[in-house]
């Protein structure tokens, strides 16, 4: 695995274990240096490993130490890279023509003599950074315990004074709500709520307000912070102090196991509050958990935590709660970032309105960050331009602050509670511009192409590195976008503050370069490894000259320039990855085909028509995403792309030999028309672990030979569905007809888990093979007419969550009922006709899960279709027929509509959509409503 801090020390170690196999026993000439570099960056590692555990306590010298060998492990490999290659060549240029042989040996021994020196001097790298090594005896004083102690930088949130706080009066009181219910009953249960969220955020001060406005309610109660490490007796024995109401002596219980029986017997028969703040480990509850004795006197527990796994640990009870604590509104923002300047929240000279607008949108609602930036401006003039400056100074220049050190203290305990492998690939973020939308498998793909996920017991890595994301995720370093239909995150963003903490981290260890950030001077102190051009930033930034790029593994660009640097100085590149809506020359990419240790390609470029015709000597190339370009026929070489995974191209013709790309686990989309060849459907059918296809029909049945395309496709896809396949999305246009799916994919694809049509077709009934899928989770089809039979073997899939069903003609005459053993795990529900009818009937206790509903209705027909036994729903969106309506019947059962959402547990935002014989009308009601956009990004 690579690692920030380490570099790629493990890769290192394992190809030169390769080159000591059998395979290069020939090689005598560095057979001896290869071995002794292997022993002694073997040793390195182990310290290096040691180091990251302590990297906050290292003193400057340890740290060159390790950053240098950090840097030589990068050289290391970047040098058998090539050695490797070479050897290629060698063994190719055997099976050559003999003049061309003989021209090729002689390069390939050249460039042998040329890397064994190369060898030689990194060999002598190696000796001096271990001589340094015990020169300085690093292994002797890394460990020594530090004797100075850090203040706790919570501890002004415990004593922040009310009047000073903002915007908490709401999240206050509803905690106080929830925290009191079920007092009045005779059995008072005990109740735990969990405050979780980002560090900064106020969890602290939001637990210490509710903590001191209930504390005279209850006959004794504790507060205890927690640390990262935490001293679990020292910790116990502040509670039991604190319940006890006196200071214990210091001769007093030490054993832990008695002084959880000591706290639980004073908390037996008593009704307690308890707030223990900043839990970091399932562990550490765990064990505090035990001292809290479960009574009936309604005592109740408060945690807070940064991680939402730790949060649900804690309320492990049906009544217990998890509160996801929010970021301020803008107008509370406002109010606490003036109040802190002018003193008022109310006051803000009218040349820095606009300013604090760009400055507060930066702080994102965190209320450490807006007191940190406030605090810093108080102290300067009230211009503009200085203002403007502390605004771009934010990330860079500030970091020396006290104020700012302090708050990036704070956030960086965070990113100190992660093990080295999340580090690692959380650092990897700063190489994204600020506010951007970072797409989940894109950044997955990219770690896998870093090399930052190791193979976990023969685990799938986009497996493996699903996991890591969802960790972030969870322990609220990433701020989830969009949300799809199963609670899965699939997009996300890093919080402004976040970012520059990351890219300060990055900075320091030589991690990424950042270029095209306003006002940022490029430092630049080391070879580049991973490199970040933002042209929509700054158009005219560049690198300066002195640059060493050579050794760069990751480029992103986003937008264009004309003077971007070429491909070809970029020889040990591992990621490549292009974002720009402008027009960009092919001859930019005409040195793709000696990027040889490519792993990732990912060109966005709208006016790339071909790629070069040796795309297929790339041949550690992983990820192929074309998926913005004019591109629809690949290279005939592509076939040799043996570790290609994921391949994706809008309107792609599929290539003759695509059976031989035996990695591919996404393919899409891939178009089959009268110029296809039939016998490439049939290939289709070899991928054996493609989980995800997307396609795109359009052959019509005047074609004389639409029986062979169809019989290849049936073919191939009863085959995917035997293997790997979980996903399938099949487009065509007006006149392409699919019915040849209806009944003759069998046996069913068993692990099918996403089915989705684009297509003007109707299937006539539900196909049989459909019914059986008992994973499918999500279901995109379109059935004409839909009938109550239809709905009952749909409301029977056990596993689906998200239904989007269409039919062209007219809503069923008779309303088709839900009953309440349908659908019982359904959580969004599309429902689309094209003309009046009755519609749907939801009967008690129907779709108990549903959160999402868009449906149909005719305003001619009354309200009554059982609205009001939906109820888990927070969305509804009402497609208002209104054909033969008058207006007034249109507004009475919009009002209507309103009032029966009004009296739904949630109160669903509501939006309506009215039709008539020519347009649409969108009005949105109650609540925010569901933005189109929003409803059709579950699909």
């Amino acid at each position: 695995m690579v690692s920030a801090l380490a570099g790629v020390m493990t890769s290192v170690i394992g190809k030169l274990t390769a080159l000591l196999g059998e395979e290069y026993a020939k090689l005598k000439g560095v057979h001896r240096e290869v071995e002794f570099m292997k022993d002694e960056l073997s040793s390195m590692n182990a310290l290096l490993q040691r180091l990251a555990e302590a990297d906050r306590d290292l003193d400057v010298q340890t740290k060159e130490w390790r950053d240098q060998v950090r840097e030589m492990s990068y050289d290391i490999e970047d040098c058998i890279d090539d050695f490797m290659k070479s050897l290629g060549q060698t063994d190719s240029a055997q099976t050559a023509g003999l003049v061309q042989s003989v021209v090729q040996q002689l390069k390939a021994l050249r460039a042998r003599h040329q890397i064994s020196s190369k060898i030689q001097g990194l060999k002598a790298r190696v000796e001096d950074a271990s001589k340094r090594r015990m020169r300085y005896k690093l292994d002797e004083r890394t460990f020594e315990p530090s004797i100075s102690r850090a203040i706790d930088p919570r501890l002004p949130s415990l004593y922040a004074e009310p009047d000073g706080l903002v915007g908490i009066d709401k999240p206050r009181d509803e905690l106080i709500k929830c925290l009191m219910e079920g007092m009045g009953a005779s059995v008072q249960q005990q109740k735990v709520l969990s405050i979780v969220g980002p560090g900064g955020l106020g969890k602290t001060t939001l637990a210490n307000e509710v903590y001191r406005k209930l504390e005279g309610q209850f006959q004794c109660r504790a507060f205890v912070s927690l640390s990262q490490q935490p001293d679990v007796n020292k910790i116990l024995r502040n509670i039991l102090s604190q319940v006890c109401q006196q200071e214990l002596p210091s001769t007093s219980v030490q054993d832990e196991g008695k002084l959880i029986d000591a706290i639980r017997e004073v908390l037996k028969n008593k009704r307690y509050l308890v707030v223990i703040d900043d839990i970091w480990s399932t562990q550490a509850w765990k064990i505090i958990k035990c001292s809290l004795f479960l009574n009936d006197l309604g005592s109740r527990i408060m945690t807070t935590t940064r991680s939402i796994d730790i949060a649900k640990s804690c309320c492990s009870r049906r009544h217990d709660r998890v509160y996801e604590i929010m970021p301020l509104t803008t107008a509370n923002s406002k109010g606490l970032f003036f109040k802190r300047i002018f003193g008022s929240e109310d006051i803000c000279p009218p040349q820095l309105e606009e300013i604090s607008s760009e400055i507060l949108k930066k702080c994102g609602g965190s209320p450490l960050a807006i007191l940190t930036i406030a605090s810093l401006l108080a102290n300067k003039d009230s211009t503009n331009e200085e203002w403007k400056w502390v605004y771009n100074s934010i990330g860079s220049t500030l970091g020396k602050d006290p104020g700012v050190e302090e708050m990036r203290r704070i956030l960086s305990l965070s990113y100190d509670d992660l093990p080295h492998h999340l580090k690692t690939c959380l650092l990897y973020l700063s190489i994204f511009p600020e506010d951007y939308e970072i797409e989940r498998d894109r950044l997955i793909r990219r770690w896998i192409a870093e090399g930052f996920i190791d193979t976990d017991g023969g685990r799938d890595l986009e497996e493996i590195g699903e996991c890591y994301f969802n960790d972030l995720i969870n322990r609220s370093m990433l701020e989830p976008v969009k949300i799809q239909y199963d609670g899965q995150v699939v997009s996300c963003r890093v919080h402004d503050m976040i970012l520059d903490l990351l890219a300060s981290k990055s900075i320091e260890e030589n991690f990424a370069t950042f270029s095209g950030n306003q006002n940022e001077i490029l430092v630049l102190r080391h070879k580049i490894r991973r490199l970040s051009l933002n042209y929509y930033a700054l158009e005219h930034t560049m690198l300066p000259s002195t640059a060493i790029i050579s050794h760069c593994r990751s480029l992103s660009i986003v937008g264009y320039a004309e003077k971007m640097p070429s491909l070809s100085k970029f020889r040990v590149l591992r990621v490549l990855d292009i974002e720009n809506g402008e027009e960009m020359e092919s001859n930019c990419f005409e040195h793709l085909r000696t990027l040889f240790q490519l792993r990732y390609l990912r060109l966005h470029v709208r006016s790339i028509s071909a790629l070069p015709e040796q795309l297929g000597e790339l041949q550690h190339l992983r990820t192929l995403d074309m998926g913005w370009t004019k591109i629809t026929k690949m290279p005939k070489s592509i076939v040799q792309l043996q570790h290609l995974t994921c391949l994706r191209v809008s309107n792609l013709e599929l290539p003759e030999g695509i059976g031989n790309l035996q990695a591919l686990q996404e393919l899409s989309d891939i178009k089959v028309n009268r110029h296809s060849t039939a016998s490439c459907l049939l290939e289709l059918g070899s991928l054996t672990k493609l989980k995800i296809l997307g396609l795109r029909w359009s052959i019509v049945s005047t074609h004389g030979n639409e029986d062979t395309f169809v019989d290849n496709l049936v073919s191939s896809l009863r085959k995917l569905g035997r293997s790997s396949l979980r996903s399938i999305c099949i487009r065509s246009y007006h006149g392409y007809t699919m019915e040849f799916l209806l009944d003759s994919w069998f046996p069913s694809p068993h692990l099918m888990q996403k089915f989705q049509m684009g297509t003007y077709y109707n299937f006539p009934r539900v196909p049989p093979w459909i019914a059986s899928l008992d994973k499918l989770t999500y279901l995109d089809i379109n059935i004409d007419p839909v009938e109550e039979e239809a709905l009952e073997i749909l409301g029977e899939l056990p596993s689906l969550l998200f239904l989007w069903l269409t039919s062209k003609s007219a809503a069923p005459k008779q309303r088709l009922v839900v009953s309440s053993s349908m659908f019982v795990r359904l959580k969004e529900l599309h429902f689309t006709c094209w003309s009046n009818g009755q519609g749907l009937m939801f009967e008690a206790g129907a779709m108990p899960r549903l959160e999402k509903l868009w449906v149909p209705f005719d305003a001619g027909s009354g309200l009554d279709f059982g609205i009001q036994h939906l109820s888990s729903l927070t969305h509804l969106a009402v497609e208002i027929i209104c054909v033969g309506a008058t207006a007034r019947d249109v507004e009475a059962l919009e009002e209507a509509i309103r009032g029966a959402a009004r009296l739904l547990p949630n109160r669903p935002a509501v939006e309506f959509r009215t039709w008539d014989d020519e347009k649409m009308v969108v009005e949105e009601e109650e609540g925010q409503g569901v933005p189109e956009e929003e409803i059709h990004a579950s699909g």
